[in-house]
């Protein structure tokens, strides 16, 4: 049996990381560890989504949880999990390095967040477009950047405003994607299928 230790863990690494190990077909049965009420009804809701046994202990400072593949002794029926697709057509509009209003530091926890779960899940846009402080998120020192790096090699295009690299003075910066014009934002808006501000 698998111990996963995602205490501590922010919202959504441990559902992220449990799904990571419930994508091995060989294990059969894994034990997640978590700190928080959130987090222990994430992970049971999510494994409990995909077919699995799930039965919860709460302990003093924790919460434990098991997870089975269906009935033990039984060959396995879980189909094998899916590589990356790309969602043709879908184009996600970003155009702060903050998600929501508020909170700047929640905000940027969320993008964070929201941008790690991109990287780690199945299916992916076409493109991202980045302008004005989204354009942070694609630059070195970008808490971010090594989730857009990922997306980019799992074959998603991303395009950073020229003009918006410019005035924060990033241009040089520029890890994830490459440089844009709003020509050119302005044509792939107009022939997505599907846009998605975030």
């Amino acid at each position: 049996m698998k111990i996963i230790d995602c205490r501590g863990l922010a919202c959504p690494q441990p559902v992220m990381e449990t799904k990571k190990i419930l994508d091995r077909l060989e294990i059969q049965e894994i034990t997640v560890l978590v700190d928080n009420p959130t987090s222990r009804e994430n992970v049971s809701r999510f494994a409990a989504g995909q077919g699995y046994q799930v039965s919860v202990r709460d302990e003093k400072d924790q919460s434990v949880i098991t997870i089975r593949r269906g009935e033990m002794g039984k060959e396995e029926t879980k189909p094998a999990p899916q590589k990356t697709a790309i969602a043709e057509g879908l184009v996600f509009f970003i155009d702060s390095d903050s998600m929501g209003r508020g909170s700047e530091e929640l905000g940027g926890i969320l993008m964070r967040a929201f941008l790690h779960t991109l990287g780690e899940g199945d299916l992916k846009p076409q493109k991202m477009i980045l302008v004005n402080s989204g354009v942070r998120l694609a630059c070195e020192g970008s808490p971010a950047l090594e989730d857009l790096q990922t997306a980019a090699s799992q074959g998603v295009e991303i395009l950073a405003c020229g003009t918006c690299l410019n005035y924060f003075e990033l241009k040089e910066k520029l890890r994830a994607g490459r440089v844009s014009n709003m020509y050119e934002i302005l044509n792939t808006l107009s022939q997505a299928g599907k846009t998605v501000k975030i």
